[in-house]
């Protein structure tokens, strides 16, 4: 099935738009991080090498079902890594990867949890994040940290690939990027917070996942 030529163009919009705004705030710097869609013919991705605060919708390189380049620039190095994740959670159609400061950082400092990098301090982190594995160093493109990332795709939301930064997954660009904000909010917080600050207690979470359906 092909894409419709006008939604395509407007999640071409979405991702520099998306991009643009996580760049200004310096959640990524240079020519780091990258953002993809989902399609119903296939992705669309950020070129290997390009400054999210400088994207040109044109350039959003475009690749097929097979994983087959049709247009604009050339695909992300990471683009196996996105493709895993929408290929085992259907409601993915979105997906953000930057080098926050706060959660490199957290991963150089040492994470409250290798299965959860941050504790639930605050109750927007556990509505709009939930649970956060940390993905031990690789370099990156590494294929094998596609496939680690793939056997939790369906389980969260999100993954913190050390010393590299989260991939953050959801039903949009812009929704994704939400969720990002979100855990590197959290991140400064606890990294700032001496000393640091205890979780949210289980009858808080629970009225949390109750009240407002929170993942948890």
């Amino acid at each position: 099935m092909a894409s419709n030529p006008s939604n395509e163009n407007r999640i071409r919009e979405e991702i520099c738009v998306t991009g643009r705004s996580l760049y200004e705030r310096r959640y990524t710097v240079g020519s780091a991080g990258n953002i993809s869609a989902r399609l119903d013919d296939g992705w669309l991705i950020t070129p290997t090498d390009a400054c999210l605060g400088r994207l040109d919708p044109a350039d959003i390189a475009k690749v097929d079902r097979r994983g087959n380049h049709v247009s604009g620039g050339r695909p992300s190095k990471t683009l196996a890594l996105h493709r895993r994740i929408y290929e085992n959670n259907a409601e993915a159609r979105g997906v953000v990867h930057t080098h926050s400061t706060h959660l490199v950082a957290l991963t150089l400092a040492g994470v409250w949890k290798s299965e959860d990098v941050l504790p639930p301090i605050t109750p927007y982190y556990v509505m709009k994040v939930g649970h956060v594995p940390l993905i031990a160093y690789r370099r990156p493109g590494d294929p094998t940290v596609a496939e680690e990332v793939a056997a939790l795709a369906s389980k969260v939301r999100a993954v913190l690939l050390e010393r590299l930064g989260p991939v953050v997954w959801e039903k949009s660009v812009s929704h994704a990027s939400y969720a990002l904000e979100e855990l590197e909010e959290t991140a400064q917080l606890y990294l700032s917070t001496m000393p640091r600050p205890e979780p949210l207690s289980e009858a808080a979470i629970e009225d949390l996942k109750a009240t407002f359906n929170a993942r948890w």
